[in-house]
């Protein structure tokens, strides 16, 4: 289904109702496809418990340096 960036704004709620529902939505701006709205895909636990394990692992090999998480999020925002 394609529709209409102004439409899609204005009718938010139920495109979301049908995507739910399982269809896929194209937003378009000027005729051109922009954007696509469409259901999640479901993750499985062992892709979720994968992600958590390759998580685990890759933290403790990271250095901040001597850095506070606090200081790295104002230096951040400079």
């Amino acid at each position: 289904m394609l529709v209409g960036s102004y439409e899609a704004k204005t009718h938010l709620a139920q495109l979301l109702d049908q995507v739910s529902r399982g269809e896929t939505i194209t937003i378009t701006k000027h005729g051109v496809p922009v954007a696509v709205l469409c259901p999640v895909k479901a993750v499985s636990r062992e892709e979720r418990t994968k992600a958590i394990a390759e998580l685990l692992a890759f933290r403790p090999k990271q250095a901040l340096g001597g850095l506070s998480i606090r200081e790295m999020i104002e230096e951040g925002r400079r």
